[in-house]
């Protein structure tokens, strides 16, 4: 990315929404589904917020929403481990059993978060084998996760759940200066990624 366009997008990212946008990111972006027992969890990487991501899959574990986990997250800048690391061990001591939980320590950002787990998640478990998955993830970047997933796995029934550690509450994440950056930071990236294929339209209809 160009300088210029760098700069392009700070400001846009900077920019107070319409109320006819905010109302449009509330509905179809900011969305949790139901959940119900699925067979994998999704636990995309992260250096956010990774202790409340953590606690709440040991919640979804204690509760008998998922039968396996799949970590995914590379080595970033400042961090001698990748968020894979990170992450699976902070859900072994929030009592996941570890060969529960299947690796991936190279992924950089969400597509790459899914296209290497597919072969992982195959080798150990047969994706023919997997018929429901739960995506857990930042708020912000909402349904997003889920739209990857589908643009490399259709097939499989997508569930989102999304947490952060925002005071503000989620429906007035426009009031919040940090919160309403990183909200407007990935739903700029919804249209420009489903026209060069990186992510299906999710929910579908």
């Amino acid at each position: 990315m160009s300088q210029l366009a760098a700069m392009s997008a700070l400001d846009r990212n900077a920019r107070l929404p319409t109320a006819d946008e905010i109302a449009r990111i509330n509905r179809t972006h900011l969305i949790d589904t139901a959940l119900r027992p699925a067979d994998l969890l999704f636990m995309f990487g992260t250096r956010e917020d990774v202790g409340l991501r953590v606690d709440t899959a040991a919640r979804l574990w204690r509760g008998g929403l998922f039968r396996w986990s799949i970590v995914s997250g590379g080595v970033t800048p400042g961090s001698e481990q990748s968020e894979c690391s990170i992450i699976k061990a902070a859900m072994v001591a929030a009592g996941i059993p570890s060969d529960r939980i299947l690796e991936e320590h190279a992924a950089m950002n969400t597509g790459e978060n899914v296209i290497f787990s597919l072969p992982i998640i195959d080798a150990a478990l047969g994706l023919q084998n997997i018929r429901s998955i739960i995506c857990l993830g930042n708020t912000w970047t909402a349904r997003r996760y889920p739209m990857t997933l589908h643009r490399h796995w259709p097939e499989v029934e997508k569930m989102l759940l999304t947490v952060d550690s925002f005071a503000t509450p989620r429906a007035l994440w426009h009031t919040n200066v940090e919160f309403r950056r990183r909200v407007l930071h990935e739903w700029d990236k919804i249209e420009p990624y489903k026209a060069r294929g990186f992510i299906a339209e999710w929910p579908e209809g």
